[in-house]
């Protein structure tokens, strides 16, 4: 049993699934970085200054503590992470597709490729090549 799984953990196909998901989560915090430092900041701006980050609705008001209470949090939408976050996710998702556009039509492209077979010679052509094969072998 040791010795299937050392088989199995060692394939080499294993070892390149794996990673390709160590280079995917790496992208992941690549993407998420450019979308939180390249593009969020130049849209706010566009738009009054506004930090994506910051957008939310108050749900329920928080409470604050008092010498016989514990401090309540306020309940809080926060939509301009998710907005964020779904603009990192469709980069990513761009990204991803592009990748894999990419493999597959190379992947095709080898597939499509075959080598031509030889037309198949009728049974008079036959024959007249194994005559001309004994004739040059006795010449």
């Amino acid at each position: 049993m040791l010795k299937d799984f050392k088989e199995f953990a060692f394939k080499g196909n294993l070892i390149d699934m794996a990673v390709g998901i160590i280079i995917g989560g790496a992208f992941g915090t690549v993407v998420k970085s450019l979308v939180d430092n390249v593009f969020m900041p130049p849209l706010g701006a566009l738009l009054a200054g506004i930090d994506f980050k910051k957008l939310s609705i108050e749900l329920k008001q928080g409470v604050a503590a008092t010498d016989a209470t514990e401090a309540i949090p306020a309940v809080m939408l926060n939509y301009g992470q998710f907005i964020t976050d779904f603009i990192s996710f469709i980069l990513l998702a761009l990204a991803v597709f592009i990748v894999i556009k990419k493999v597959i039509g190379a992947m095709k492209k080898e597939e499509a490729a075959p080598e031509p077979e030889a037309p198949k010679l009728s049974k008079e052509e036959e024959l007249l090549t194994e005559i001309r094969d004994l004739l040059s072998k006795k010449a």
